[in-house]
């Protein structure tokens, strides 16, 4: 089972871009995912998280402009960062507990970069 982001890329201040986590493997079901991003030379912070219910949750940075949202059937969350900053520039990855039909595992995709310039 993995985890695989994808979507980032170098935009400029105020564009949007649509990040994706998709489970890939023995999957079948994602369960909560959590997005988060690491900036050069600063801790891993939390941007967003789902959980199964579809209950979500945000960092205050991002709130109003970041969207977190899931596809079950895709086995896919997504990420949809709106009014981007330069501040927003950072790997993002995800992680998330993902049920292989036997046992319900935690996993991390690898990171995808994120570069907001003004």
């Amino acid at each position: 089972v993995q985890l695989q982001a994808s979507g980032g890329g170098l935009v400029q201040t105020g564009e949007s871009l649509r990040l994706s986590c998709a489970a890939s493997g023995s999957v079948s079901s994602i369960n909560a995912m959590t997005w988060y991003r690491q900036a050069p030379g600063q801790e891993r912070e939390l941007v967003a998280r789902i959980s199964t219910g579809d209950s979500t949750n945000y960092a205050d940075s991002v709130k109003g402009r970041f969207t977190i949202s899931r596809d079950n059937a895709k086995k896919t969350v997504y990420l949809q960062m709106n009014n981007l900053k330069t501040e927003d520039t950072a790997v993002y990855s995800c992680e998330g507990w993902i049920f292989d039909g036997v046992n319900t595992v935690l996993r991390r995709g690898q990171g995808t970069l994120v570069t907001v310039s003004s």
